[in-house]
């Protein structure tokens, strides 16, 4: 039972990381869309900006894959990251 729940409460701190992440990379998003709409961008960077978004969200998809025992690496690899005050920076990692 106790496995259960250690599991369960790293599945809730993996999807709360997930989804303020995931916030992030929509407002980022959003300001390239918003500078699109004042004529700040054209059309062609607005699109590079979402390509890049569409690949920013997918690498975070992937880590914070919730299938196993994953999530619980995933759990104790965000909370290191918090304890040393280091965060990844999802919109400029290395897409490929």
């Amino acid at each position: 039972m106790q496995n259960r729940a250690a599991r369960a409460a790293a599945r809730r701190q993996v999807a709360a990381y997930h989804q303020a992440r995931l916030t992030e990379l929509v407002t980022t998003l959003g300001e390239a869309i918003d500078r699109f709409r004042a004529g700040e961008a054209d059309a062609f960077e607005t699109d590079a900006a979402i390509h890049h978004y569409t690949q920013a969200a997918r690498k975070l998809w992937v880590f914070c894959d919730q299938s196993g025992s994953q999530v619980e690496f995933t759990a104790d690899l965000i909370e290191q990251l918090d304890a040393e005050g280091e965060a990844i920076d999802w919109w400029n990692q290395q897409h490929r």
